[in-house]
């Protein structure tokens, strides 16, 4: 339990330390305060599992769910940064419009929730597999190296480590058997880690400079300010997470046979809001599902809720020990990224799994399943695409799995509900001639 939930926070430690390093760095703040801020996200994040994975009362959906810091509030966290006079209010500001974020998130939950109807397979396949290739990105880019301004950006020995990884990981699964083959990943990274040693790329000097002890005071920077134009702004975010948090535990009912019902979502955006709004007291930001662990969850098949709330722990104590925090900061990014194909990967087969099921030998939903990907594809083909539009509406634009979700549930209520004596016959591709005008040619 130990060594898997252990894998659980290496595969998305990345992803919570990177929101907290970049607003701390808009912010300006010193190296001491920055490992603070980092620390306080990580322990938010434990919590927030423990809300999501055990559950209180009516709060948690009960699922190997593991929430942590969400991205999706970089950009307008910075924006508020950005327009803040003094810098020293900016954390505070942010901290106050989670909080109304946050606990208007939690009222709204069993509304919000009521949504799960309109994603039938055919919704909830096109999603799971939007997520896995979204974050495929993310896998290429730490692949390539941890600074894309440094001249060694995308070097051959970047490129090599990531595919050693990737090689290790795969014979682990091939070749071994029982636990070993279970702790895959974690293997992976260790051995990764010892392999890119030689090349000078592993960085021990966070674990040397980091203290033994350390707890995130409430409101170290500062009593919460509220602002409306920042509580606006989060609340956008927050509509943006309970979609995609809402998307992703649809994915993980199917993926381990336990299909996410209206009370799941609502117990689960629950435990997403709440931990978003007490996040702020400890110093941390908003918090929501991660979808990477959604493919370790697919590749192991380990499908206890138990391994992911004692990642959880690892979590908090990483949170009360930086020097603890810093032995997964050592993990170099380019093993993290041949990893990372694995992990997000079986999450799009996942999707791909829900699809086949969804009966695609309807082109209504060939359709569907088309159009929606094209979508959520555009912030990643395209990142600029939407340069044009307001950037409150770019928070909702730029994340491919929240615009492909709204067009995936839009296109099946027009093509599936809305005129069902118009349905179309089966066909084999949708791009075929129906069987009236193939006879008549």
């Amino acid at each position: 339990m130990a060594t898997t939930g252990l894998q659980h926070v290496a595969a998305m430690y990345a992803g919570v330390v990177a929101p907290p390093l970049i607003v701390g760095a808009a912010v300006g703040l010193s190296g001491t305060e920055l490992t603070f801020l980092t620390g306080a996200c990580l322990f938010t994040a434990g919590l927030a599992t423990f809300l999501q994975t055990l559950g209180v009362w009516k709060i948690g959906a009960r699922l190997p769910f593991v929430n942590g810091v969400t991205f999706a509030g970089v950009a307008p966290m910075t924006a508020i940064v950005a327009s803040t006079d003094d810098k020293s209010d900016a954390l505070p500001i942010i901290f106050g419009a989670v909080i109304v974020a946050g606990l208007l998130g939690f009222l709204a939950a069993p509304f919000f929730s009521k949504a799960v109807r309109f994603f039938p397979p055919v919704v909830t396949g096109t999603v799971i597999t939007l997520i896995g290739v979204s974050l495929l990105p993310v896998a290429f880019g730490w692949a390539q190296g941890p600074n894309p301004g440094a001249d060694d950006y995308g070097s051959t020995t970047y490129l090599g480590l990531a595919a050693t990884t990737l090689v290790i990981v795969l014979l682990l699964r091939r070749f071994t058997r029982g636990f070993v083959k279970q702790i895959a990943v974690l293997l992976g990274l260790v051995i990764g880690t010892l392999v890119a040693i030689p090349f000078g790329v592993t960085d021990f000097g966070p674990v040397a400079d980091a203290d033994v002890v350390g707890f995130p005071t409430p409101f170290h920077f500062g009593a919460p300010q509220f602002q409306v134009a920042a509580i606006v702004s989060m609340i956008v975010v927050m509509v943006v997470s309970m979609t995609e948090s809402t998307a992703d535990m649809l994915a993980l009912g199917e993926i381990v046979d336990r299909p996410a019902d209206e009370r799941t979502i609502a117990a689960g955006l629950r435990a997403d809001t709440l931990g978003s709004a007490l996040s702020p007291l400890f110093n941390g930001f908003m918090c929501s599902a991660f979808a990477q662990n959604i493919g370790l969850v697919a590749m192991t098949r380990i499908r206890s809720r138990y391994v992911v709330a004692t990642g959880g722990a690892f979590l908090v104590l990483m949170g009360l020990c930086p020097m603890a925090a810093s032995l997964i900061a050592v993990v170099p990014r380019p093993v993290l990224g041949g990893a990372g194909v694995v992990l997000f990967g079986s999450v799009a087969a996942s999707g791909i799994q829900t699809l086949v099921r969804a009966g695609l030998d309807k082109d209504n939903n060939v359709l569907i399943v088309a159009v929606s990907l094209a979508v959520g594809i555009i912030p990643i083909t395209a990142p600029e695409f939407y340069h044009a539009f307001p950037e409150t509406a770019k928070i909702v634009l730029d994340s491919g799995i929240s615009t492909g979700c709204v067009a995936a549930v839009a296109l099946n209520l027009v093509f599936n509900h809305l005129g069902k004596q118009h349905d179309a016959q089966d066909v084999t591709h949708p791009m075929e001639a129906g069987e009236e005008i193939a006879a008549a040619h």
